[in-house]
Formats: C-alpha cells, sequence, structure tokens
C-alpha cells in the first residue's frame, strides 16, 4: 500500500518506518526545511553547542519497548535533568524537595519532620480538588504555592491558576528527600549527536520518501491508500467549528563566555519575571567543551496564526470544541490522527512513540487480516 505522512516528527517517523519495514511505501512530508518537528536540533555556527531550536528536549521512560527502539538509532548519553527555581531572590531547588523545604522555612527538618511540617501548612479541608490552586494549596500549602507554582503557572498557561484543572499539578512530585532529580523514570537519557541525527535514521529506508518545505494539500490524497495526519486535529477539519486552544513559545537566544547560569533550566517563578525559564543548551550534552554558550529565555503566549503550536490548553472551552472533532475524526475514514497536535493531548517522546509503534501494528494487523483499516479512536 502508499501511505502518506503529514509530519516528520517521532509520531509520523516510527509510523513510517514501521510499515516500510512490512514492504509498504510511505511519503513523509513536513512543511518546515527540517525533520524531527518540535524536537529538532542543530549545531550553532558561533558555538558549536547542540541546540535544541524549539525549547529543550529530554528523554525519559519506564518503557523498556520505547528504549530499546531508540538504541536501534543512535546512542545515548546519561542525563540527569537537575532544574532550579528563583524566587523572591533566592535560588532553590526543583522539584520540591526536603533541601528546598528546608531552605524555604530556614529548617533542618527530618524526612519526617518535613512531611509533618508540610501536612500543617496544606488546606486539608480540600477534599477534592477542582483546579490547580486548589490542589496545590491541598498539596504543599499557601506558601510553597506562592513561590514556585502560582506565578510561573499563571506565565505558562496565560491564565489564573484557579481557572486550571487539578490533574496539571499531578505531574508536579513532592519529595521529602534530598533527591533532586527532576524525573523518575528507570531511563534517562540525551541523544549523543542530537535528536535529529535519530529521527533521520528511522526515516533511513528504502521504502520511505522523504519531501521537506512541502505543505499538505488535498490534491494529495487521490495518491495514497490512507494518511497519518499529525499536524493539528481542527486543521484537517478546515477549522469548521473553530479552533483549538494553544500556548506557543517565543525565545530570546543569545550567546556568551564561558558560563551564563551554570545548569540547563533555571525557572523564573515570580509572575514580575516575564519570561519562564532561561535554559542554556551546553549543559544537556555535559559530555561536550565549549568555550562559549548558548541559551534561551522562553516566553509563553496564546498561539495566533502562522505561530508553532506546542501546548494544548484543554480549557472547558476547548473541552467542548474537541468532542465536535472527536466526533468527526472517529468516523473519518482514510486518515489516522497521531501526535500531540493529532490528537490534541500533552504526549512526552515517550509516550508519542509507543502510540506510534502501537497505530503502526493496528495497521499491519488490519491488513494481515484482509480487513480495513480501523478508524482512530479517542480515548
Amino acid at each position: 500500500m502508499k501511505f502518506l505522512c503529514v509530519g516528520a516528527g517521532f509520531s509520523c517517523a516510527v509510523i513510517a518506518r514501521e510499515l516500510a519495514q512490512a514492504g509498504h511505501k510511505v511519503t513523509v512530508i513536513d512543511q518546515r526545511l527540517h525533520t524531527a518537528g518540535n524536537c529538532h536540533t542543530e549545531r550553532d555556527k558561533e558555538t558549536n553547542v547542540m541546540v535544541h531550536i524549539y525549547g529543550p528536549h529530554i528523554f525519559h521512560t519506564n518503557n523498556e519497548t520505547v528504549w530499546n527502539y531508540l538504541q536501534k538509532f543512535g546512542e545515548f548519553m546519561p542525563y540527569t535533568n537537575r532544574v532550579k527555581a528563583v524566587s523572591g531572590g533566592q535560588v532553590y531547588s526543583l522539584p520540591v524537595n526536603l533541601h528546598t523545604i528546608n531552605q524555604f522555612y530556614g529548617k533542618t527538618f527530618s524526612p519526617k519532620e518535613a512531611k509533618a511540617w508540610i501536612t500543617e501548612q496544606s488546606d486539608q479541608s480540600i477534599t477534592e480538588p477542582q483546579t490547580f490552586e486548589e490542589q496545590a494549596m491541598k498539596f504543599v500549602g499557601k506558601d510553597l504555592y506562592q513561590a514556585f507554582f502560582k506565578g510561573y503557572t499563571a506565565k505558562q498557561w496565560g491564565v489564573s491558576p484557579t481557572k486550571l484543572p487539578a490533574s496539571i499539578l499531578k505531574r508536579l512530585p513532592v519529595r521529602f528527600n534530598y533527591d533532586d532529580n527532576y524525573f523518575a523514570h528507570k531511563y534517562q537519557g540525551m541523544p549523543k549527536n542530537g535528536y535529529t541525527e535519530i529521527v533521520d535514521n528511522i526515516l533511513n529506508h528504502e521504502n520511505i520518501t522523504v519531501q521537506l518545505n512541502t505543505p499538505f494539500d488535498e490534491t494529495m490524497l487521490s495518491e495514497y491508500d490512507h494518511v497519518f495526519w499529525s499536524a493539528p486535529l481542527d486543521a484537517w477539519f478546515k477549522h469548521q467549528f473553530g479552533k483549538l486552544g494553544y500556548r506557543t513559545l517565543d525565545f530570546e537566544a543569545f550567546t556568551d563566555e564561558g558560563d551564563f547560569q551554570g545548569n540547563a533550566v533555571i525557572n523564573y517563578c515570580d509572575e514580575a519575571v516575564p519570561y519562564t525559564r532561561i535554559t542554556e543548551h551546553k549543559y544537556f550534552a555535559s559530555w561536550e567543551q565549549h568555550e562559549k554558550t548558548v541559551c534561551y529565555k522562553e516566553f509563553s503566549r496564546s498561539c495566533e496564526d502562522g505561530d508553532i503550536p506546542y501546548y494544548p490548553i484543554r480549557l472547558a472551552e476547548d473541552q467542548a470544541l474537541l468532542s465536535q472533532y472527536e466526533n468527526l475524526a472517529n468516523q473519518a475514514k482514510g486518515v489516522s490522527f497521531v501526535g500531540r497536535l493529532g490528537t490534541y493531548r500533552y504526549l512526552d517522546m515517550d509516550v508519542t512513540i509507543a502510540e506510534a509503534l502501537k497505530t503502526a501494528q493496528g495497521v499491519l494487523d488490519d491488513l494481515a487480516n484482509n480487513q480495513a483499516i480501523q478508524p482512530f479512536y479517542f480515548a
């Protein structure tokens, strides 16, 4: 069969590879001039630092299948994400851990003492948190919430934390030990030569044709048996119900001699600071040595026409709109919606790859059983 994959990020690259290895012909198109989507990495010409062009991507997973899959296409180096946060003129360790708690409160708590203290500070009258703010107040109490979460979250999402669902905060742990590893997954690392090399290696197959600088056009449909769509879900349906909401990022890049901040990621939690964080990219490749450094200041705002969508907002109005597009997607023929944009969900890289492998296998199973390719189902 002949397949068209719209988008050259991880979702379509993995699907294309699996189908190509089974003997099918796959064309992958992308309107940008490079592969790997928002995971794209390239060497900065001035400093030779490997830069994450669309912001840092750190690979972490408990999925051994996904981890082993990636090892076939590129070498990963050990990397631990240790985030710092500036709040009220002080530098702290994130996620909130025993060191953060002791430093913030000027204490020398043991783990048990810290846990009892935070329980005392938290609002236990909130039994079923509905909003981000309620979840934080129940989780860590007013002081830590205002210091580390309130301002940063308002900047990141452009709305008050009182309007965000509680589920967002469930991804942010509090630890009562001195573990400052931002992630708790078994497998963590960074590709030695960047993500783009890995995606290119996945796409390197005789049955795969890659066409960059190539926007999707409906006239292409007649040439293919099935389409995998990793572009925005509502775009496939020409925004007929309206546009789903996204946040986008603006980056203010700058170089410096030596080190600038001494760490890969520093969050700026005070709402008065206009940017959310500064990332220093040479620290994402600690095995390399560079005399100069490249940094990004990140500014979050609403996604407008022509912007690159990063984070689906999924507020109440977006959920109502999404349900209408889901109904259309579940009835659509000849297309599968994949990836963060295609399914309008926040997905980490490992989940994206796992779902792509599952999608490809489902297609191959359908074909082996002489069945029509099953429509995409939104869970």
